[in-house]
Formats: C-alpha cells, sequence, structure tokens
C-alpha cells in the first residue's frame, strides 16, 4: 500500500460510522473517489458508489462492494446525575466493552466519555462469577446533573470505542471498524486500479451501509444498480490464534492472503473466476467454505432478486467486534489487485450462469 493509499485508510479507519450514521466514512471514501471517478453519488440509505465507465460502450456493469458501517452504540437514556444509557448496534460481546473510552457524536460535535459499571470490590462474590451486561453499564462523560449532559449529548446519538489505529508492525494494523473498512477500502482500491486501466464494462466501487443490523444496504445497491456481477468483500475470522477452530474455519492467516467465499451463496463461475485469477497473479488466496449462509452483503446480494451473479473476497482478521480487530494491509492490495484482474476479463458477452 503506498503512502497516499495509507493515509487514506487510515483516516477511513478512524471516522466514527456505526450502521445508520456511516455519513462520516462515507463522505470521505466518496471526496476521495472523486479524484479518478467519471462520477460519484449516493442513495437514500446511505451507499456510496463510484462509477467508472468501461470502453465497450455497454450497460453490462460489475459491483465491486464492501460495506462501510462498523457495530457502535446509541444512546438510549440519560438519569438524573447525568450517566448516559446505551445499548448496542450491531453485535458487540459485553465483556469487551467493560471501562472502554468512547466517543459520542453529540449535537455539537464529538463529546468523550468513559464506560463505567460498579467495581468488583462491591460485588458479591456470585455476581463476580457473571459477565456484565451492556444494560448493567453506562457513559461517564464528566458531568453531575442531567440538564448539564442533555447540552452535550441526547437520545439517539451513536457512539463508537474511541481510539488511534495501532500499527504493530509496517503491515499489521489493529484498530475497530477493520470489520469493514478493510472491504470498503478494497472497494475503492479495485475501482481505483481498474479506472487507470479501464476494462471493456463497466465497474461500480459501491461502500454499503447497514450491514452490521441485517445486510441491508447490500439489497437496496443490487436494485438500484441492477449489476450483472458483484464482489462483495468483508473480514473473516483468522485461525492463526490459540484455539481456532481450523476444521470449521479453516487455514486462515493474516498476511497468508485474501480468501475466496465458496458455498451457497456464491455464484459457481464467479468464485472460479476469482481464483484463475488469483492463480495468474500468483497470489495465496485461500479457500473457505460456507454452507448456508457467509454472513457478509453476498448473501442478500444473491437473494435479492435482481439476477446477480455473485462472488465473495475477504480479509482475513483476529479478534472481530473488538476494539483491536488486527488485519494485513498485503491483504488488503492483494484481494484489490485479484478483483481487478478479474473484471478486466469480463465482456459484454461475458455469462455467469452457473
Amino acid at each position: 500500500m503506498d503512502k497516499a493509499n495509507r493515509k487514506f485508510f487510515r483516516s477511513l479507519i478512524m471516522a466514527p460510522g456505526p450502521s445508520g450514521f456511516e455519513q462520516a466514512p462515507a463522505r470521505i471514501w466518496r471526496d476521495a473517489a472523486a479524484a479518478w471517478a467519471d462520477s460519484v453519488d449516493w442513495d437514500h440509505l446511505g451507499n456510496s458508489y463510484a462509477h467508472v465507465e468501461g470502453t465497450a460502450g455497454t450497460d453490462y456493469a460489475v459491483v465491486i462492494e464492501g460495506h462501510i458501517d462498523e457495530i457502535g452504540f446509541i444512546i438510549t437514556h440519560i438519569d438524573e446525575q447525568g450517566m448516559v444509557w446505551f445499548d448496542k448496534i450491531g453485535g458487540w460481546d459485553d465483556q469487551v466493552v467493560v471501562g472502554q473510552r468512547i466517543v459520542i457524536a453529540g449535537p455539537n460535535g464529538d463529546v468523550h466519555g468513559v464506560i463505567g459499571k460498579k467495581a468488583a470490590h462491591l460485588l458479591t462474590p456470585a455476581d463476580r462469577e457473571k459477565p456484565t451486561k451492556i444494560k448493567e453499564m453506562w457513559i461517564d462523560i464528566g458531568v453531575k446533573s442531567r440538564d448539564e449532559a442533555t447540552a452535550r449529548v441526547s437520545i439517539g446519538d451513536p457512539a463508537v470505542i474511541a481510539g488511534e489505529p495501532l500499527e504493530l508492525s509496517d503491515d499489521l494494523w489493529a484498530s475497530r471498524s477493520m470489520d469493514n473498512r478493510t472491504g470498503a477500502y478494497v472497494a475503492y482500491r479495485a475501482t481505483q486500479i481498474l479506472a487507470m486501466d479501464r476494462p471493456a464494462v463497466n465497474v461500480i466501487g459501491v461502500a454499503a451501509t447497514q450491514e452490521e443490523i441485517g445486510l441491508v444496504g447490500a439489497t437496496t445497491l443490487s436494485w438500484h444498480v441492477k449489476p450483472r456481477v458483484a464482489i462483495a468483500i468483508d473480514v473473516t475470522h483468522a485461525t492463526d490464534y490459540p484455539g481456532a477452530d481450523k476444521k470449521s474455519d479453516g487455514e486462515i492467516s493474516v498476511g497468508g492472503g485474501p480468501v475466496l467465499g465458496r458455498g451457497s451463496s456464491v455464484t459457481p463461475t464467479v468464485f472460479a473466476g476469482l481464483r484463475d485469477a488469483a492463480k495468474k497473479l500468483e497470489i495465496n488466496a485461500p479457500v473457505q467454505a460456507s454452507g448456508l449462509r457467509t454472513g457478509t452483503d453476498a448473501d442478500n446480494i444473491i437473494r435479492s432478486g435482481a439476477n446477480v451473479a455473485v462472488g465473495l473476497i475477504s480479509i482475513p482478521n483476529r479478534y472481530m467486534h473488538s476494539p483491536s480487530e488486527v488485519i494485513s494491509l498485503t491483504d488488503l492490495e492483494s484481494a484489490a489487485q485479484v478483483i481487478a484482474e478479474f473484471v478486466r476479463g469480463i465482456t459484454p458477452e461475458s455469462d455467469f450462469r452457473p
């Protein structure tokens, strides 16, 4: 990843944008894409589109899509002492949330706070053995009354865990929101590569919304742009850590290459095309099988009824849905190169019916 794209990726993962509140990272994505795309727009759900016209002058379109939302929180109540109560947006492990620093998108700007709970010293021995639930935690923003708190935050404000990305090495980064700013970045990068060396068919890079709460944006984009083919990009569980279930998830390593999805939510001919592209580029691309659903936007695209052939490529991720998800920058660039190589081979006559 070159210096400019490293800077762009860093800005993308730092921008707060939980499901339904993706405006900040989506704006960053569109502003960057406007430098090379033929046109950039977005829909009522917040899905962002970067259009690159193919050389064949046809309406045949390929979507390259990654969702841009992340898991987060939403403010539900402010009590008399000014403590802020909240609920989850997306699938948090409650135990990861305890003691975290938080940024709330208040009506007048960001508000910082910390997640509090009753101290272990004050719990009964039996309660110490129980996991703490979200409903037993609150956010302390440093005020003394409801009036002080409501001057800064309001019911329905979104929030995310605070913190800078941590560069564990030149290649491995740790941060919140890797699920799935990585996919949104790869969609951007693959479309950017194709803008510089245009394929025959039209290409639409998409940063989709609301994946974490039901794959919502994927259905909307399927009908909004009606592509013939779509490549969904997400993260997947790496298995290179103690206790990983390799029998279920396969041999997946951070830095070991992008992962090709294969199964009921993936069109066999698109899988084969991505596999052949990886082989041609000599990029290691392990295969991960899903018997029913992948848990990604590929599921809703293929089930949308819009008659789209679907592929899935995923980025290995350690510690998913935590404040410190670990990914490899090399895997991101490799994924973009594989997708671009696959799309270059598509012509207006390409037929992906299995």
